[in-house]
């Protein structure tokens, strides 16, 4: 329960928004540098150092804004112990950042005593930025030149597998699950399969434009921002497996109406 001391969701989701704000700001300023710096992390994924930038002067303005509230980023880790918690991938989609493809964004979430109550997800370079704060519907908002748009989305209606859109990303790491020879089956039970790329096709499931996205291999920070879009759009966020939350290592978003069957035809055997 909040603590009538604590801020409201609505200022929570404020702040999330400036800072989004400014995650842009300084992601675009870097997008396509000639001079972006990008060095190797230990588990061999890269790094720039617009990725550090960001989370910098996000941490710093959480920091400032919301003092007593703990930090989760994935460049510098977790800071402080609360159970209010912002958690952010400062450029999730690295590695197409750096190769100067447009599909990345700045993921921000706050999570209340482990559960993700808001989100944020901004992508400068394809003019989108998604948002939703539990109770209050999901949103998009979309600039096209220098026209700007907002409005409130909702999953599709799709009902059954044969006309169903889905993106599973990353084959390798369905593999390394020993869950290939059943993404092989379920593409050929439904109607399309694409692999759109990190944070965008369960976008896409929340705006209606798949049915279902899901992949392996995951960290918190990968999926905190995207559940709430997710679930107040009027779908389902899961682990692969059906757990709960972004803490399991995997992802599973559907519009809802085929969570079930696309679960159950992933499952282990």
């Amino acid at each position: 329960m909040t603590l009538a001391s604590e801020p409201t969701l609505a200022s929570d989701l404020a702040l999330a928004r400036s800072l989004a704000d400014m995650a842009d700001e300084i992601s675009m300023d870097r997008f396509r540098a000639t001079d972006l710096v990008v060095t190797t992390k230990p588990d061999m994924s890269p790094v720039s150092d617009a990725d550090k930038a960001v989370e910098t002067a996000l941490r710093a303005a959480i920091q400032d804004s919301r003092a007593g509230d703990g930090i989760l980023g994935e460049e510098f880790g977790t800071e402080g112990d609360a159970h209010r918690q912002w958690i952010l991938d400062p450029i999730d989609g690295t590695k197409n950042y750096v190769r100067g493809v447009p599909v990345w964004a700045t993921l921000i979430a706050l999570a209340i005593d482990g559960v993700p109550v808001l989100g944020v997800v901004s992508a400068p370079a394809l003019g989108k930025r998604w948002w939703a704060a539990a109770g209050g519907g999901a949103f998009i908002e979309e600039t096209v030149g220098s026209t700007r748009t907002e409005r409130r989305i909702h999953v599709s209606g799709v009902t059954e597998l044969a006309d169903a859109s889905i993106s599973l990303s990353g084959l390798s790491r369905w593999d390394d699950a020993g869950r290939l020879p059943q993404v092989v089956e379920l593409s050929h039970a439904v109607w399309r399969t694409r692999d759109y790329g990190d944070m965008w096709p369960y976008m896409m499931v929340a705006e209606g434009q798949l049915e279902a996205s899901g992949e392996f291999d995951l960290q918190v920070y990968d999926m905190a921002a995207l559940a709430p879009i997710v679930q107040e759009a009027g779908g389902r966020f899961t682990a692969v497996d059906g757990e709960d939350g972004p803490w399991h290592g995997s992802a599973l978003a559907t519009n809802g109406r085929v969570h079930d069957d696309v679960m159950a035809r992933l499952a282990p055997r």
